[in-house]
């Protein structure tokens, strides 16, 4: 009988687990606030004057060719900025049409600038022409790379 008593405590301790998972859904209940505050920066965003194609740049030298550790401005991937109330259009390539971190550099850019305020979208327009070589690269960043 000792252990049947044991036993039904066991499932008061679940039960009071369930507790803390009710506890759990109470932060829930702020982070619910958090996507309307992620929908609020987009509301700022639109209160925000838009960024400029050189400010949009300087954010672009966040965004690093996992490959190479060089940002994207410096690697001369990026071609062509404008903005357009808000509307960034960003042409940009990648080092090679088969690039393994394509993907992962196209997403960064679009995190990147999303993230500054006044930008109400992002259009990221991937071209091949012209075709990227080094020679694309910042004049100070061939150098060092000893090209």
């Amino acid at each position: 009988m000792v252990d049947p008593n044991p036993t039904d405590p066991q499932p008061i301790l679940s039960k009071s687990a369930s507790a803390p998972a009710d506890n759990p859904p109470a932060p829930q209940a702020p982070s619910d606030p958090s996507p309307s505050d992620s929908a609020a920066p987009k509301a700022e965003a639109s209160n925000e004057p838009p960024p400029s194609a050189d400010q949009v740049k300087m954010a672009l030298r966040k965004v690093k060719d996992p490959e190479l550790n060089l940002n994207i401005i410096d690697l001369g991937l990026v071609y062509e900025v404008s903005v357009d109330e808000g509307d960034v259009q960003i042409d940009m390539t990648l080092t090679s049409p088969g690039c393994p971190a394509g993907p992962q550099i196209m997403g960064d850019v679009e995190r990147a600038v999303k993230a500054m305020p006044g930008v109400a979208s992002v259009n990221i327009t991937l071209v091949w022409e012209p075709f990227w070589t080094p020679d694309k690269i910042e004049p100070r960043v061939r150098a060092y790379m000893g090209l």
